[in-house]
């Protein structure tokens, strides 16, 4: 059975009453007047202690009795076909407990598994590594998109390096482009990104009677488990994961990759648990990147400034690996009549690209906030101005005057158009946009003890970002009890069944389900309460740690009496994930202004400030929402300036795979970050909460580079922005 609620939907100044079906049971979707007393207000992590103070285990503190250490031995050759692998000196040393071929006949680009050991130590099973004797035949390679995409170029794989251009298009580009009062054309180029997750990849992997336990850094411990279930043939309840702590995977760690799949063959052939976590520089190599691009944009727009046609031609490589495209951005930032993308992936002999923190879109974003630049200043437009007339998403429309005025923008420019001498301010902007609102699927169990705590499980994991604090939260909210009074136990597939932590999905997607299970347990608790307040269930509401009567809230008593009326140990309930109702919009909008400084006489850039501001839908903790705008902001900063994967394309290598190479972001680059929310009642679910890691970088980069570009008064069109390429475009102009 459903019924049918009117809810408020939208954000202060821009609201209205939508009337949506909802399932019995399923709690009233929160509304724009409730007033809350948890929702929307700062909380400190509920685990910030144990990180603080290392008590936080993370797969990386794993320590098992009997435990051995694995090791990998990978590929030095780019492309290379593997003869033979002869592991009897490793086998023989002291203290080798197993060694074995991983089954790659063929190595495609250096970094590749192609054997490993357990032993009793680390400095042993490094050892051993050194004995493996491998018979490789080199092959030629291509480590570059021109190289691989050469005629006669070396095949990856059999047959040819490009995959077929995926090609979406509406209206005709042609026809809106010749007749365009003013068109640009001009070509941009992103780099590989490394992910350089501060914990790194690896698993602790135990064999024992009652099947596969494996302690792995993953995003995902359901996936997990079902890959290694498939690979053991083992059933599912037979494979337990646990990540209780995740130290950053950024769309990296899914499902169970080879060093899982490793650690888990070695403790079966040694019959021990086995210890497998990768050195920093086979992260760089082997564990997933952000694809490179060259995006070649044709903008058209008519005499006041409304673009008329959109075109992107866009090649890049995932290295072994595809999703290589970029055209998100071009699709639904800016609407036009008159769009085509045109992407194509290549292959080369480099490491497989992973997801990465908003996946494609930080690279188009910067094309296409780059070309919109150019294109506005042909029209002779204000940036900013041009992007207004552009949009038509009313939520991103209040951003930009909201971000405008807190930037200073008018001010600003009118400011830096006096300036003088070598150092050089610019301004940019750029847009954001981003489209997953969570799926149906995860479950949880609310379980109130009689002492009156509360345990919420959910089968999610915490991949850094507070997932148990906002779990805390909504229980804490739906219950009326301090979070203190609240533990979320994650991470462990014992619990019910949760989503992968990627995309922004796992705040959608497990609040509502947390907030049902919650809504179903303050109901039980109610009717124990009832008789003791000489009231129906359906009079009490539970607030300020007490349950009472709502139209007489003197009559009241303790949460914690009446928990202890339960009559077992506990009493528990489930709580569900639906599927998706009506919603204010079907996606996220946000904006970014930067303020950048260019020396021109050494091309060192330096951020000045950042004012980001952003749709959130319902604020759970503002304090973990800015935290998740600092780390877009700054791993934009980052992506913009310095980053970028060297390949040697004669020896086929990464020529930068450690971290005195590898350069990043470090606290002296950190600018002043000012962050804007527009907490938007979004609706969609119960609790109407949005993800926010992806949407807050995506425009990151591009407001970065536009800036850039503004300073020194001439387009860089390749990141990153790097003081030689700041020298050489100055030179060119």
């Amino acid at each position: 059975m459903s019924r049918r609620v009117t809810v408020e939907l939208g954000y202060p100044g821009d609201t209205r009453d939508v009337t949506v079906e909802i399932p019995d049971g399923e709690p009233v979707p929160w509304q724009v007047p409730d007033r809350f007393e948890l929702v929307g207000r700062s909380t400190p992590r509920v685990d910030g202690a144990m990180k603080a103070t290392g008590a936080a285990r993370y797969s990386y503190d794993i320590v098992l009795p009997e435990m051995l250490y694995g090791a990998i031995l990978r590929s030095p050759h780019p492309a290379a076909r593997v003869r033979s692998v002869d592991l009897s000196a490793a086998r023989r040393l002291p203290g080798v407990r197993a060694a074995i071929e991983i089954g790659n006949d063929q190595a495609r680009f250096a970094g590749q598994e192609i054997a490993a050991v357990a032993a009793d130590s680390s400095d042993i099973a490094d050892d051993a590594i050194a004995l493996i004797k491998v018979d490789y035949e080199p092959r030629r390679f291509a480590v570059t998109i021109a190289d691989a995409a050469a005629s006669g170029a070396p095949s990856v794989f059999s047959g040819s390096n490009l995959d077929k251009p995926k090609i979406s298009s509406k209206g005709d580009v042609d026809r809106a482009l010749a007749s365009a009062a003013e068109k640009i054309e001009a070509t941009y180029v992103t780099p590989v990104q490394t992910h350089v997750s501060l914990e790194t990849h690896g698993a602790v992997a135990r064999f024992d009677e009652s099947g596969l336990t494996v302690w792995c850094s993953t995003q995902g411990i359901f996936s997990v488990r079902d890959d290694l279930a498939v690979y053991f043939n083992l059933p599912p309840e037979k494979v337990r994961v646990i990540c209780e702590y995740l130290g950053g995977g950024f769309g990296s760690k899914f499902g169970a990759r080879p060093e899982i799949v490793t650690a888990a063959r070695l403790a079966k052939e040694a019959g021990a648990p086995v210890k497998l976590m990768l050195p920093r520089g086979d992260e760089h190599l082997a564990t997933g990147n952000r694809p490179n691009a060259e995006q070649t944009v044709r903008l058209g727009a008519d005499r006041s400034g409304k673009l008329v046609a959109i075109d992107l031609v866009q090649r890049g490589s995932g290295g072994v690996g595809g999703g290589s495209g970029s055209s998100g951005p071009f699709k639904m930032v800016y609407p036009c009549d008159n769009i085509r993308t045109s992407e194509t992936n290549v292959y080369m002999n480099a490491g497989p690209a992973s997801p990465m923190r908003a996946p494609g879109w930080p690279q188009g974003c910067f094309g296409l906030e780059m070309a919109m630049d150019e294109l506005a200043r042909s029209l002779h437009i204000d940036r900013l101005e041009f992007r207004r007339v552009n949009n038509t998403n009313p939520v991103r429309a209040h951003e930009l005057d909201l971000g405008a005025r807190a930037f200073r923008w008018d001010d600003t420019k009118s400011a830096l158009a006096k300036q003088t001498g070598t150092n050089r301010r610019g301004i940019g902007v750029a847009c954001a946009a981003w489209h997953a609102l969570g799926a149906s699927g995860p479950e949880a169990t609310a379980i109130a003890h009689r002492d009156g705590h509360v345990e919420i499980r959910c089968g999610t994991q915490d991949i850094g970002t507070g997932t148990r604090t906002a779990l805390a939260i909504v229980a804490a909210e739906e219950l009326g009890v301090p979070i203190s009074q609240v533990a979320s136990e994650i991470g462990d597939t014992r619990y019910p069944f949760s989503l992968p932590s990627g995309g922004s999905m796992s705040a959608p997607s497990n609040t509502p389900a947390v907030r049902q299970a919650a809504a179903h347990l303050r109901d039980k608790l109610f009717r124990i309460a009832a008789p003791i307040l000489g009231a129906a269930p359906s009079d009490l509401e539970a607030r300020d740690a007490v349950i009472r009567v709502r139209f007489d809230p003197s009559r009241s008593v303790a949460f914690k009496t009446v928990c202890r009326r339960i009559p077992g140990d506990s009493i528990s309930a489930q709580g569900e994930r639906l599927p998706n109702y009506q919603e204010f919009r079907p996606d996220q909008a946000g904006c970014q202004f930067a303020e950048v400084e260019v020396d021109t006489e050494t091309g060192i850039t330096r951020v000045v400030r950042v004012v980001a501001v952003h749709d959130v839908g319902t604020m759970l903790d503002p304090l973990t929402s800015r935290s998740q705008v600092n780390g877009g902001v700054l791993m934009g900063i980052s992506y913009a300036l310095f980053e970028m994967r060297r390949m040697d394309p004669a020896l086929g290598l990464m020529m930068n795979p450690t971290m005195d190479d590898y350069k990043l972001v470090g606290p002296l680059d950190t600018p002043k970050i000012d962050v804007i929310f527009l907490d938007v009642r979004n609706g969609g679910t119960n609790t109407g909460v949005l993800g926010i890691g992806e949407v807050v970088h995506v425009a990151s980069t591009a407001a970065v580079a536009c800036a850039v570009s503004d300073a020194i008064g001439v387009p860089i069109r390749e990141l990153p922005l790097t003081p030689d390429r700041i020298l050489a475009a100055l030179e060119h102009a």
